[in-house]
């Protein structure tokens, strides 16, 4: 697995392998006597407690039962499996199509009460329409070289929207203006995006703020991040999303959006300025 730019999958994957360590120190076992039980080489055995490497299913079996602590196997793998989930690669994800991963968002959205959205690239899903979704999802397809599910995973993003309608749940969304201008779909599908942006503005669950070229910057522009509530963040870069659940990690996103909302501008300003993105594709 690559290692992750997020020091909370890094944390959690080296709390692991401390685990793994005291297994072996309680046992008696050196890291030569334990590599031998386990019919490996020592430097895999040295990886595995560094947490360079990743231990599979197999490898924790094999550790606890050189260590005779066989009850332990089932919660080791458990906590694994968890840390990988924290950093997992899009195309990974996508290795059979996009629609189950536009799903489980859904349904982590279904959940969330609050969820703050800072994006600098393209709209959230919950604001595209299906033309940008389709335009944006074919160039991710074309790139990933992943199975094209396009149409299936457009009608779950779209889905999403519904959200913004049935009461409970709040978007409070922070954009850079290079969003209104990026020429991610033609000039058709790119004028009923941000005539789509206009009409959500006023809906009682949305906040809408754009953040103008000519701001004075506190915040550098960032990778687009979705808080949601205060007990997740969701970071997408071009490889991968990051899960980010460390609380030291989740201040400091919140503490970024406070800036970046600072710098932004609501109501009129901010339509005035998706009017001008409309006026350019005339």
């Amino acid at each position: 697995m690559t290692v992750s730019p997020s020091s909370s999958a890094q944390a959690a994957r080296e709390a692991l392998a401390v685990r793994l360590q005291h297994l072996r120190k309680d046992a008696g076992l050196t890291g030569k006597e334990l590599s031998a039980r386990c019919g490996w080489h020592p430097a895999k055995t040295t990886r595995i407690q560094k947490g360079d490497a990743p231990p599979s299913d197999t490898d924790i079996r094999t550790w606890c039962s050189a260590c005779g602590a066989d009850d332990q196997a089932n919660d080791l793998i458990a906590t694994a499996r968890a840390v990988d989930s924290m950093y997992l690669e899009w195309r990974r994800l996508h290795r059979n199509g996009m629609r189950k991963v536009q799903q489980d968002w859904n349904t982590l959205h279904e959940r969330t009460r609050v969820c703050r959205v800072y994006v600098s690239n393209v709209p959230p899903g919950f604001f595209q329409t299906p033309g940008f979704a389709t335009a944006l999802m074919e160039q991710i397809t074309a790139f990933q070289g992943t199975p094209n599910d396009v149409a299936e995973a457009v009608a779950a993003r779209i889905a999403r929207s519904r959200f913004l309608y049935e009461g409970g749940h709040r978007y409070v969304v922070l954009m850079e203006e290079s969003v209104l201008r990026y020429r991610t779909a033609d000039p058709a599908a790119m004028r009923g995006q941000l005539r789509h942006l206009l009409a959500v503005m006023p809906l009682a669950s949305v906040s809408l703020g754009i953040i103008p070229f000519t701001a004075q910057r506190t915040v550098w522009p960032l990778e687009a991040f979705y808080l949601h509530d205060d007990v997740q963040a969701v970071v997408e870069t071009l490889t991968a999303e990051i899960k980010v659940k460390q609380p030291r990690e989740l201040a400091d996103y919140a503490k970024a959006f406070a800036g970046l909302a600072e710098m932004a501008v609501y109501g009129d300003a901010a339509r005035t300025l998706i009017q001008a993105a409309i006026d350019a594709l005339e």
